[in-house]
């Protein structure tokens, strides 16, 4: 009996250098701020609608459906070819306009689009100590390939370099719309 458990133990541990290497991607994590020159109320004016993210400058249009209640839905179309174009969609699952913050999903997106998977998003806005706004977006996902050793395009680099852009393109446009705080 003692001799068996050792074995099982033996081929256990064993074992568990190749698990540890066999396992998949990870969630990462991206944080991107901007400090605005605006109010807090002037900003979430402008940003706090889920079923308008036109401010953002990669989004020609969108159509959706459900204002800014729970499941509410939105299609961003980025380019003005419409449905032909490319899309995201995405469900709102959290809205505090109190707090000034919302919380959305990515249902459909093409991986030549974004290279994610399993992406979730907040955009909140906060007032800055001396006078206008913290503006902050941050996300959560896998990359664009879910097995072992993925081509450049879909890896965990290019997922967090494709989600950093794209947060810090929208936050750009708001300093360029309201200025920078502090200056």
């Amino acid at each position: 009996m003692q001799r068996r458990l050792f074995m099982m133990a033996a081929t256990t541990a064993l074992a568990l250098p190749s698990l540890a290497m066999a396992h998949g991607p990870t969630r990462q994590k991206v944080t991107v701020t901007a400090e605005v020159a605006a109010s807090p109320e002037e900003v979430w004016e402008a940003i706090g609608d889920f079923q308008d993210l036109t401010w953002h400058p990669a989004v020609v249009s969108q159509t959706g459906e459900g204002g800014n209640e729970i499941d509410a839905t939105r299609v961003l179309h980025l380019s003005d070819q419409g449905a032909d174009g490319p899309i995201i969609s995405e469900v709102l699952y959290k809205y505090d306009a109190a707090k000034m913050t919302y919380s959305y999903r990515i249902t459909d997106v093409a991986v030549e689009v974004l290279p994610v998977t399993n992406y979730s998003s907040h955009l909140t806005v906060k007032p800055l100590d001396g006078g206008g706004s913290l503006v902050e977006w941050r996300g959560a996902f896998y990359r664009g390939y879910p097995n072992n050793d993925p081509p450049a395009e879909l890896n965990d680099e290019a997922a967090i370099a494709a989600v950093t852009g794209v947060y810090q393109a929208g936050l750009d446009a708001l300093v360029e719309r309201f200025g920078a705080a502090g200056s």
